[in-house]
C-alpha cells in the first residue's frame, strides 16, 4: 500500500501568497447568485491518495463530472502536503482536498481559499494505540508515544490529552511518521502508538493486546477532510464548483447503492486492495452536500471548528486565531440542494 500519512503530513506553509491574484469582482452573495450552469474551461483539482476523497475517483470512472456538464475535470495527484499547497497558492489548481487544520493553516498564512464543503469525518480510522498495561488516557502520564509531529495525529493526542486534565508537556515525545508507529508498538519500543487505518488493524492484529484508547470519532470531525477552492475561481467559476459538488453528490448516492464496486474503484485509485481497506472504509464517514450544510449551520461551525483551532494550536500547528465565517462559504452547499 501506498504512503497513507501523505493525508495527515503537514509541512509548515512555505508558498508566495502574492502569486494568487485577486479579482475585482465580489463573491456570489449567496446561493442564489451561483449559476445553475457551470462555465466553460477547465477545473483543476489537487488529490491525495486518501480514501476520504475517494468520491471524486468515482465521479471520474463513472462519468458523472460530464453529467453535470464539467468538460474537463482534470485530477492532479500529489503526494506531498507540501506540493499541493504551493500549486494551490501559485494558482496552479482551482480546489484541492486538504485536512481541516491545513485549511486554518493556509487562510492564517494569508492564502485566499475558502472551505466550501466537508467531504469526510475519521471516526474509528485515526486513534491511540496502547498496550494492556495502559487503563486510559490519564495513565499516558510519562509514557513514551510515537506519533507524526504536525499532522492529524498530532491534533488528536493533543484533544485527547487536554480533555483528560493533561498536555503535551506530559508525555515524552517519540517522533515518527504513523506508518512507523504501530510497529513500534508491537516491537515493543514505545507503550503507546498516534496511527490510523489501515495501520491500526494492521498491529491489532499482529498483537491482540493493542487497544483503542481514544478515537476520533469521540469528536467528530476533529479529524476531517474539507473541499477547499481559491476566491478567485468562487468568483470566475462560481457554476463550476457547485458542478463539482453535485458530481459528489452524484457518486456518494452511487457509492451507497454500489459499495463493494466504489469501494474497489476508490482502492485502486490510493493503491491498495478493498480488502486491505475494509477497516478504514467503515471508519470513515462521507458527507454529502446536504449533511455538509446542516454541519456548517450546526455543530461543526459552533463546537468542532473550534477544536480542531485549539487543537492545532496546542500542537504547535498554528500560532494564529481564525474565524469560522472567514474559512467557510456555506453559499455553495445550500445552492446544491435548493
Amino acid at each position: 500500500m501506498t504512503d497513507q500519512s501523505i493525508r495527515h503530513q503537514f509541512s509548515r506553509l512555505a508558498f508566495a501568497v502574492g502569486l494568487v491574484g485577486l479579482l475585482t469582482q465580489a463573491l456570489p452573495a449567496g446561493a442564489a447568485d451561483i449559476p445553475a450552469k457551470p462555465e466553460a474551461g477547465s477545473f483543476k483539482l489537487g488529490i491525495e491518495p486518501w480514501l476520504g476523497y475517494g468520491q471524486w475517483h468515482v465521479a471520474a470512472a463513472k462519468d458523472l463530472f460530464k453529467k453535470q456538464n464539467l468538460e474537463d475535470v482534470q485530477i492532479v495527484n500529489f503526494t506531498e502536503d507540501k506540493d499541493i499547497n504551493a500549486a494551490l497558492a501559485s494558482g496552479q489548481l482551482d480546489a484541492a482536498n486538504i485536512a481541516t487544520h491545513t485549511a486554518m493553516a493556509m487562510v492564517a498564512a494569508g492564502l485566499p481559499v475558502k472551505i466550501v464543503s466537508l467531504l469526510d469525518f475519521s471516526l474509528s480510522a485515526d486513534a491511540i494505540l496502547a498496550g494492556g498495561d495502559i487503563k486510559s488516557v490519564e495513565d499516558l502520564k510519562g509514557k513514551n508515544i510515537a506519533f507524526e509531529e504536525g499532522t492529524t495525529s498530532d491534533i488528536l493526542l493533543n484533544y485527547a490529552l487536554a480533555s483528560h486534565g493533561l498536555t503535551i508537556d506530559d508525555i515524552t515525545r517519540v517522533p515518527m511518521p504513523a506508518a512507523d508507529a504501530g510497529s513500534a508498538l508491537i516491537a515493543g519500543r514505545v507503550p503507546v502508538a498516534v496511527t490510523y487505518e489501515p495501520y491500526i488493524s494492521a498491529a491489532r492484529a499482529q498483537d491482540k493486546n493493542i487497544k483503542m484508547l481514544f478515537e476520533a470519532g469521540k469528536d467528530p470531525g476533529l479529524v476531517s477532510d474539507v473541499f477547499v477552492v481559491r476566491e478567485e475561481v468562487l468568483k470566475s467559476k462560481p457554476g463550476q464548483v457547485l458542478a463539482m459538488l453535485k458530481a459528489w453528490d452524484a457518486a456518494l448516492a452511487d457509492y451507497k447503492a454500489n459499495t463493494a464496486e466504489d469501494r474497489t474503484i476508490i482502492a485502486k485509485a490510493v493503491g491498495a486492495s478493498p480488502e486491505d481497506l475494509a477497516t478504514a472504509f467503515d471508519g470513515v464517514q462521507y458527507y454529502s452536500t446536504a449533511e455538509a450544510a446542516k454541519a456548517f449551520a450546526g455543530d461543526f461551525t459552533s463546537r468542532t471548528f473550534g477544536d480542531v483551532l485549539k487543537a492545532a494550536k496546542q500542537a504547535g500547528i498554528l500560532t494564529d486565531d481564525v474565524s469560522a465565517e472567514k474559512i467557510i462559504d456555506p453559499s455553495f452547499v445550500d445552492a446544491a440542494n435548493k
